[in-house]
């Protein structure tokens, strides 16, 4: 179990020893953590600790990964040890900062680490109280022991391979207006990878905001992948981020093996690859 229900949060923190994660991303995300969080959760940003911004997307992204031993002094720094729970939520639904997280987190090496289901908004609604201000001071621990990310990673040349051969998918997981290059408010070119097909991620929720029970995203996504094996699928967004969200949703389904690529379109659309259109 990879996702966890807001109604089954409070059991697992009283019976196990819990650190619970509060993930955001943009430009205000500390502004929003202050205004309101969780009580008890700590903060990750998106911007700072869960990537490692360079000056031209064309190298990596907008959101590339920072080296292993940074993510394990951001680590250590949270209290987060190998045996430790970790509870980790965000204010889109799972879909952005703590997905990112979730992956992060697992390809590390860390056993158990859930995402809650619907984010804060669902906390919020099972009875969990908001606070305001700063995030609490966690008891620091040594740096997390770990050398290489052990998820798997892809680059954009395999990407291009990928994409050609019918054994395997890429799968593009941004808003259909972006996939068929209507616009692009983001990155600098609309469009996406040629031979990509696009399943969005907000496909992987119901209309409340909440993600499907695994048995409906396992069959959702058997539909889509045919005979093809999990392993030889490749999931993309714009910067490596909600992509997250649909390797959470295989994982939980089952389906597990599925690769990263990073970079993702904010990468691929700045190297004067080719770019595809329409449905």
């Amino acid at each position: 179990m990879e996702i966890i229900k807001a109604a089954d949060v409070r059991q697992l923190i009283e019976d196990q020893k819990t650190i619970i994660v509060d993930a955001r991303g943009g430009p205000d995300a500390w502004e929003r953590f202050r205004s309101a969080h969780i009580e008890n959760a700590l903060f990750v940003n998106l911007e700072t600790d869960l990537s490692h911004k360079s000056d031209n997307a064309a190298h990596g992204g907008r959101h590339p990964l920072p080296a292993p031993e940074v993510f394990g002094e951001t680590l250590g720094k949270l209290g987060i040890t190998p045996d430790a729970v970790v509870i980790v939520y965000d204010d889109k639904k799972g879909a952005n900062a703590a997905a990112r997280f979730w992956w992060m987190l697992k390809a590390a090496g860390h056993e158990k680490v859930f995402v809650v289901s619907g984010g804060i908004e669902a906390l919020q609604k099972a009875g969990f109280q908001t606070v305001k201000g700063e995030a609490p001071s966690p008891v620091a621990a040594p740096r997390y022991p770990f050398d290489d990310y052990q998820m798997r990673r892809v680059d954009a040349d395999e990407v291009a391979e990928a994409a050609e051969n019918p054994d395997y998918m890429v799968i593009d997981v941004r808003e259909n207006y972006r996939y068929v290059g209507e616009s692009e408010p983001i990155d600098l070119v609309a469009g996406h990878i040629p031979g990509a097909v696009n399943i969005p991620f907000a496909g992987n929720l119901d209309k409340d905001g909440n993600f499907l029970p695994s048995e409906e995203l396992a069959e959702k996504y058997k539909s889509a992948l045919g005979s093809r094996d999990p392993k030889n699928i490749i999931v993309h967004c714009g910067s490596g981020v909600t992509a997250c969200h649909t390797l959470l949703a295989l994982t939980d389904a089952g389906m597990d093996g599925a690769a990263l690529y990073v970079g993702s379109w904010s990468e691929w659309s700045r190297n004067d690859r080719p770019v595809a259109t329409g449905n």
